[in-house]
């Protein structure tokens, strides 16, 4: 039975743009916008970028063909669509447990997600006053001892995340992507023009798009392929749930295209916004996370409107973390309204008091339960991280790659892709059955075995 013929029992997207909105919404996060930049800069900057673009072609963009692909099949769930195609691919039902596990990971994700987004949030709110970089260090790590608030700021974001969410498909996850990615990108681009202003633009892009081909390095590649990887939102069910509301005459290859591009459109942009400001305050690149809430906060206050811009970039990272998050808890709330037969509003806050209560050990773990080291020596907040970013979903996304790539009927797949048996599919379904795991899987046993990419 084609997709055309089954029907998701939480509605449909209104239209293709919608669902690219909402899968780039959903790609589109903390991990573009903090991430990448700060990466960028201790991985070379264009050297970086060159190696990132090569791995979000060959290992993003097949991987998320394939959970899309699942996704719409299935109309369902990321656990029970995984649960139908397993039946209709007569396999094992125990397939039915790596939907199972990417709800975990989203809930797992959500959990700290939300208190970093919560940082973001602060900072929305906070007074750009300082008089040295240093005073934006302390404050920032003052910030995180003070649990209280952000034990708040965690609360309302989290908030945020389950009204969204109970408020269904058409009503809460479309009406609100249709509102906040048009204006993450227009906040983006206004910061782009901003950076034009700073004096140092030119230097700024030169360092993002020169690669310096001396520096790709094992290393290099390696922490540009978990980037990629981790920034489409792969191996935990958002895009398979997403996927399960998409217009059945939709074409998947040219909407995967067109996530990815978004996706990556965002994260670049914002390394061409953060850049120039950068090297106009002669600060290095090299910084580390603290690159967003410890040198951009100093950097803003030397610069012309740098306030009123600095507002704009930390309303900007609010929006793209919530985009994110209404996709982290979406998975599991399907999968217990689909099961539990419960309505909606009480599956999403459910869940979503699971991820607060989480969230407040994760938000606790920078001073009070700084000692509780439940994965070797990192504390609460970075042990979900690792226990979700470098186990669950990069197991997620080998075995979705397998799956398809492998286990479903090949005729099912044209079917759904919607494409003749030719030379495209040929090359996808090489790289969805060799490249995409292996390379995955690369990352994944030097990522937990030899520390190599944390």
């Amino acid at each position: 039975m084609t997709s055309e013929a089954r029907k998701s029992i939480h509605g449909t997207w209104t239209g293709r743009w919608t669902f690219i909105l909402a899968a780039a919404g959903s790609a589109v996060g903390l991990g573009n916008i903090w991430k990448f930049p700060y990466m960028a800069g201790e991985y070379g900057g264009g050297a970086f970028v060159l190696v990132y673009l090569a791995c979000i072609l060959l290992i993003g963009v097949p991987i998320m063909m394939a959970e899309i692909l699942i996704g719409r099949r299935g109309r369902s769930s990321p656990a029970n669509s995984m649960s139908y195609l397993a039946k209709e691919a007569k396999t094992f039902p125990q397939w039915k447990l790596l939907g199972i596990m990417g709800a975990i990971a989203g809930l797992l994700i959500l959990s700290f997600y939300s208190v970093a987004a919560g940082w973001a949030v602060a900072y929305v709110f906070e007074g750009f006053d300082g008089t040295s970089a240093e005073f934006y260090n302390q404050k920032f790590e003052g910030f995180l001892t003070d649990e209280i608030r952000l034990i708040i700021f965690h609360s309302i974001f989290i908030f945020l995340t389950i009204f969204i969410v109970s408020r269904g498909v058409i009503k809460g996850l479309e009406t609100w992507v249709n509102r906040l990615m048009p204006l993450l990108f227009i906040i983006v681009l206004l910061l782009c023009v901003y950076a034009t202003q700073t004096g140092a633009f030119f230097e700024g892009v030169s360092y993002l798009f020169t690669p310096d081909f001396s520096k790709i390095n094992a290393k290099v590649i390696l922490a540009a392929l978990g980037q990629a990887f981790f920034t489409l939102s792969l191996g935990m069910g958002a895009i398979m749930a997403y996927g399960a509301y998409m217009p059945a005459k939709q074409n998947i290859a040219s909407t995967t295209l067109s996530v990815a591009f978004l996706d990556t459109l965002v994260a670049l942009l914002a390394g061409i916004a953060i850049f120039p400001i950068v090297f106009a305050n002669n600060l290095e690149t090299a910084t580390g996370p603290g690159l967003v809430f410890v040198t951009l906060p100093w950097a803003f206050v030397n610069m012309p409107l740098g306030i009123i811009f600095g507002k704009l970039f930390f309303i900007l990272l609010s929006i793209a973390a919530l985009s994110s998050a209404i996709s982290l808890l979406e998975p599991g709330v399907a999968w217990i309204v689909e099961s539990l037969k419960t309505k909606r509003y009480l599956a999403a806050s459910g869940l979503g008091l699971i991820a607060w209560v989480l969230g407040i050990f994760s938000a606790l773990s920078f001073d009070l339960l700084s000692g509780f080291t439940p994965i070797g020596d990192k504390n609460f907040f970075d042990s979900l991280d690792f226990l979700s970013n470098q186990i669950l979903l990069p197991l997620g996304g080998i075995f979705i790659a397998i799956f398809v790539g492998w286990v479903m009927k090949r005729n099912n797949v044209l079917e759904e892709l919607n494409l003749k048996d030719g030379m495209i599919i040929k090359i996808w379904f090489f790289l969805l059955r060799f490249i995409s795991p292996l390379m995955v899987g690369l990352v994944f046993i030097l990522a937990v075995f030899f520390g190599v990419v944390t």
